[in-house]
């Protein structure tokens, strides 16, 4: 594996740091805290899943040092998404990652993390966390200018599934306590024309 990613390193301008702040990230998995702030969150986000995308820059880009910002944004829409997708699995295994702030300013309590359904007060929090994720990723989809043309649709691609997981737990009115919310391989193709859309959009 080691010998692979030697390979990487001498086709393209990597640096190290992202692959030390990877595993920082695992470290704080491993000894896990509820965030305390979205702030708390934004950072463990990064660590966790934004290191990973500037590990990719290099190889994405011939201008990774202009995009490293927006990459941090896709890294933590992403993160989000997959906390707002599977809040209930996560309550399960003793973990919640909505930040305790979020929680108390909209009145939820561990038992809510527990019911059939979820509350309304559960949603609420679920919505501000995911209006956030979504402004992430219309910013961050800004870098796909700074792409190479073959990567810009897989990129973009990418993006657009991970935005429409968070449509479907709309769709099927919040029900990520005892389901993982998923997009079917029928609706990833209609998504298409809007993945063209975005590229033009943003090249």
């Amino acid at each position: 594996m080691w010998r692979a990613l030697a390979v990487v390193f001498q086709h393209y301008p990597m640096s190290a740091d992202p692959f030390y702040d990877m595993l920082y990230g695992q470290k704080q998995d491993s000894q896990f805290e509820q965030p305390e702030t979205i702030a708390d969150l934004s950072e463990y986000s990064y660590y966790v899943a934004g290191s990973v995308g500037l590990m990719l820059l290099p190889i994405l880009s011939d201008v990774p040092s202009q995009l490293v910002s927006r990459g941090k944004q896709i890294g933590e829409a992403m993160q989000v998404t997959n906390i707002l997708r599977d809040v209930g699995e996560d309550f399960a295994n003793h973990r919640i990652y909505l930040p305790r702030t979020l929680l108390k300013k909209h009145g939820v309590d561990n038992r809510m993390f527990i019911q059939e359904s979820p509350s309304q007060e559960l949603i609420a929090a679920w919505e501000e966390l995911a209006k956030r994720a979504e402004s992430l990723y219309e910013e961050g989809l800004e870098l796909t200018a700074g792409l190479k043309p073959k990567a810009r649709f897989p990129f973009v691609a990418a993006c657009v599934y991970y935005r429409a997981i968070l449509t479907a737990v709309r769709n099927n009115h919040y029900q990520m306590l005892h389901q993982r919310q998923v997009v079917s391989a029928k609706h990833k193709f209609k998504l298409i024309p809007e993945i063209q859309h975005l590229i033009n959009k943003y090249s």
